[in-house]
């Protein structure tokens, strides 16, 4: 398995959202997402969130693909750089293509993370997916009903992706295009948290996932 080597600002080299091959004219995937409740679906009273959306128009032909949500309520990018590296390996085991999708951002805003904190942590987690031939994706976090988190969150969401930019992994922004968004205010409106959306909102993120990169990176 191979990648294409980059060099960051600080002339450390990289392998980006690793290639892979085929064997025997099948390939085998293991997909694994991982990081806060938005992974997890919280709120969806169909129990798909974004991610069931997802994988349920994800068809990948000749392949065999098993996907495994590891969305954590609470999750901050600190918590993904450690936990991905307990869960995964029994879910990559075995498996020659290896694929780590990530979405944080609001429980860091919530702890109040700094922005290099943060930073620092997601450039751990894809360096290290990196050095390990893991193909890794990165959603950012979506707006809430919060002015304040939201003002914060643009930061995030500019911090995560230039981290993504720097190391050329795909990174699908869902704050930008939602907010303002008549569909995704009403729906967390109408939550009981003013956070988490209902079906609609998951369906919007689901489709801007699969519309920024999915079906170029998942081959």
């Amino acid at each position: 398995m191979s990648g294409h080597p980059m060099t960051d600002a600080a002339g450390n080299e990289f392998t980006p959202s690793a290639t892979f091959g085929q064997e025997d004219g099948r390939r085998e995937i293991s997909l694994v997402f991982i990081g806060d409740s938005f992974v997890a679906g919280e709120g969806d009273d169909k129990a798909l969130g974004w991610v069931g959306r997802v994988m349920a128009r994800t068809q990948v032909k000749d392949a065999v693909v098993a996907h495994y949500n590891l969305g954590v309520r609470g999750e901050t990018a600190g918590g993904v750089a450690e936990r991905w590296l307990r869960e995964s390996p029994a879910r990559f085991e075995g498996v020659f293509e290896r694929r780590l999708v990530v979405q944080v951002g609001h429980a860091d805003v919530a702890q109040a993370t700094s922005i290099a904190r943060l930073r620092l942590n997601l450039a751990n987690i894809l360096d290290e997916a990196s050095s390990q031939g893991v193909a890794t994706f990165v959603v950012g976090p979506p707006p809430s009903a919060d002015p304040e988190v939201n003002n914060q969150l643009r930061h995030v969401v500019e911090a995560q992706r230039d981290v993504c930019d720097r190391r050329g992994v795909t990174f699908v922004d869902t704050f930008t295009p939602l907010a303002g968004h008549d569909q995704w205010e009403s729906d967390i409106a109408a939550s009981a948290d003013g956070v988490h959306p209902g079906q609609a909102g998951y369906g919007l993120i689901a489709w801007l996932v699969l519309h920024h990169g999915w079906g170029e990176w998942i081959g």
